[in-house]
């Protein structure tokens, strides 16, 4: 390895004594790969197009051939082929530029190049650029991965992205993919009058879910910080403070285990509307995420891991406890609250319970997360959930033991999460403290009070329905993508060994 980077060190060297920078200033681009394969493939073998070109790319490939020379370089767009004469390139050596030669002996794969050319399609139908000059624009000096194995050690591929992305299409292709979705929620999001607000993600009390929270520390002040763990109670006190229609997209820290559905640091977008319920955000949930599978995939029905999935509406709707019954056989109702009963029931049906979990509504959450979550591979609406692991949404109308509640699964996964709010700040509070003694007790997971947040609630907020989604998921889902860590660009790894 050593012996390599010596040998492209030396070749910078001669650049620099033929007076060429190796890592040059700028170069302008006039055209993308992208543009040239797609305008030019009607040419015929050995036709010519007079156009002039300027093009900058990564070199993948080269072929030297006596006095003729075929290169193949990729932009951010995709890749072309470069033919290089000697005759065309040195019929100007008087002009201080790089001749022929000096390709042949100082351009390795992995060099960035910019040329000047126009357009041509080879004899053997290869759409190429016809290279008048050419200049270097950055010197490699350590070798890319074996083209013909690419890079197929997945850690790999994760902790030295870039080297993923100049080796393999499809990285680039799904990240690519992500930067499109992402803008493409936000448009629509923003065509129908939602506001993005920007929240603090440095935060004195982490709230708006059941998670563990990353801690720091704030040096002047003196204070412990939170890495938020959702961007629901800032949300709400816009919503509180006259906003009808607000929304965040972006980073979420939650100090959890790491699997191909986790990463510990995730994008989601959460969006509040005011005087709107569940069942609303039902409704917008369908429509936002079966726009984003249409412009993207040109089909509501796609296939995933194997599996068809049509997101075509209306979505199935179905309560948490109806699913139970459904794929287990087990009927909650028939417990008549005797936890015992449900706790023995639920064992025999090997389900794993913790010793802490002594509600109802707890063992219902269990098993449903254990046996019926992963055969939920259509797009799912399971709505009507505890009010014991729910302490911001809004009692149910009609069993104040559930609360109005859904969450979106598709392909087994957790996609979504929304409820009708709970915006009587007495009922909050109670269910707070509640949460608070659950931390006392150890849970480090269990919601914890924000006096601030509950003083808002007392101004007084309207009747507002909120949703969540998580966003790598979804591109999970429109790129075919098996694991989390496919989609996030840099994905959280464990250090090397040094």
């Amino acid at each position: 390895m050593s012996e390599f980077r010596e040998a492209r060190l030396s070749k910078a060297q001669i650049l620099i004594s033929k007076g060429f920078d190796p890592y040059c200033e700028n170069f302008k681009v006039t055209h993308s790969t992208k543009y040239l394969n797609d305008k030019f493939s009607y040419l015929k073998s050995g036709e010519e197009f007079d156009l002039d070109v300027s093009i900058a790319g990564r070199v993948l490939a080269r072929r030297v051939m006596g006095k003729i020379a075929f290169f193949s370089i990729s932009d951010q767009e995709g890749s072309i082929q470069l033919y290089l004469e000697k005759l065309i390139i040195d019929s100007d050596i008087n002009n201080k530029k790089l001749c022929f030669e000096d390709l042949k002996e100082l351009v390795d794969i992995g060099d960035w190049i910019g040329v000047h050319g126009s357009i041509k399609k080879t004899n053997k139908g290869e759409l190429s650029i016809k290279v008048f000059r050419w200049q270097m624009l950055s010197k490699s000096l350590q070798p890319l991965p074996d083209k013909w194995h690419g890079l197929t050690d997945i850690e790999k591929r994760y902790r030295q992205r870039y080297l993923d992305l100049i080796v393999n299409p499809r990285s680039k292709d799904v990240l690519k993919t992500r930067a499109f979705c992402i803008g493409l929620i936000r448009r629509w999001l923003d065509e129908r009058n939602f506001l993005e607000i920007e929240t603090p993600i440095l935060q004195s009390e982490a709230g708006g879910a059941e998670a563990r929270p990353f801690i720091t520390h704030h040096n002047t002040l003196d204070i412990p910080l939170y890495l938020r763990i959702a961007t629901e109670l800032h949300l709400k006190r816009m919503v509180v403070g006259g906003f009808e229609k607000v929304y965040e997209l972006g980073r979420i820290f939650r100090n959890e285990g790491i699997s191909t559905k986790h990463n510990p640091e995730f994008t989601s977008v959460e969006i509040y509307q005011a005087f709107a319920n569940y069942t609303d955000m039902m409704q917008l949930t369908e429509e936002l995420i079966s726009h984003a599978v249409q412009t993207i995939c040109k089909t509501l029905e796609i296939n995933y891991q194997g599996e068809q999935i049509n997101f075509a509406q209306p979505w199935e709707k179905i309560s948490m406890k109806d699913s139970v019954k459904k794929f287990t056989g087990i009927d909650f109702d028939s417990f008549n609250g005797d936890v015992s009963k449900a706790r023995d029931t639920l064992r025999k049906q090997n389900v794993q319970i913790s010793s802490k979990i002594n509600t109802l509504g707890r063992l219902l959450n269990e098993i449903f997360e254990q046996k019926v979550e992963s055969n939920l591979i259509q797009p799912t609406f399971i709505v009507d959930y505890p009010i014991e692991i729910s302490p911001l949404a809004r009692r149910h109308n009609n069993n104040k033991d559930f609360v109005q509640r859904f969450e979106l699964f598709i392909a087994g996964r957790e996609i979504a999460n929304a409820f009708s709010e709970l915006i009587d700040p007495l009922d909050q509070r109670r269910r707070l403290e509640l949460q608070q003694s659950l931390r006392d007790a150890g849970d480090l997971e269990a919601h914890c009070i924000d006096e601030d947040f509950l003083q808002a609630l007392e101004i007084g907020m309207p009747p507002t329905g909120g949703l969540g989604i998580g966003i790598d998921r979804l591109i999970m889902l429109i790129t075919n993508s098996a694991s989390i860590r496919e989609v996030i660009p840099f994905p959280l790894l464990k250090p090397e060994h040094t």
